[in-house]
């Protein structure tokens, strides 16, 4: 009987670990593809500010979106993210203001300030496009994480279309590899219930 269930322990973990590098190769394939085209909107997700300036990651994928809205691809920029221990300023908050300093206007500009993760400012900026009645979105951040919130945002029910923010310095090797297996994983145990 134990050997039984130690063959099939070991099977599951030997599934699991081919899906997982699957995943990840999924994840690495979708990082190399632009996909920007017209939608409803342009969702950038968050990462770190520093007492209300935007971090150089940040204000990358800031950037990036600024170059989308110019060219039209959308009418308006949804900002994402939380305080993440800022007292006075959330990463939403951040962008906007980057934004509305280069040209955007803030009527154009919808704040998400609360999620704390990719699952809870994706869930919330769905909620969002929901009520404002838009079906599609262009989601920009960096390409190891598109992938994922591409998938997150899929399951409610929007048209997704991915836009990694160019890199100054790419990532390369095991580094990259590491990184999109970090989302392999949050993906693998957000599909089993469990939201990180």
């Amino acid at each position: 009987m134990k050997k039984w269930i130690f063959a099939l322990a070991a099977l599951m973990a030997a599934v699991a670990a081919v899906s997982l590098w699957r995943l990840t190769a999924a994840i690495e394939r979708q990082a190399e593809i632009d996909e920007a085209r017209e939608a409803d909107v342009i969702v950038v997700l968050g990462a770190a500010e520093y007492r209300g300036k935007p971090s150089p990651v940040l204000r990358a994928r800031l950037d990036h979106a600024l170059g989308l809205y110019r060219r039209k691809l959308a009418p308006r920029i949804l900002t994402t993210g939380g305080a993440g221990g800022d007292p006075l300023w959330t990463e939403s908050e951040v962008g906007r203001n980057y934004l509305s300093k280069h040209g955007v206007p803030v009527e154009a500009i919808i704040i998400e300030p609360e999620g704390e993760s990719t699952v809870e400012s994706t869930a919330a900026a769905s909620e969002i496009m929901r009520r404002m009645n838009l079906r599609s979105c262009i989601v920009v951040s960096d390409g190891y994480h598109i992938f994922r919130a591409k998938t997150l945002m899929a399951n409610q029910g929007f048209v997704v279309y991915g836009s990694p923010r160019p890199s100054v310095q790419p990532v390369a090797g095991w580094a990259k590899h590491w990184l999109s297996f970090r989302q392999a994983v949050g993906l693998g145990l957000w599909a089993v219930g469990i939201r990180i």
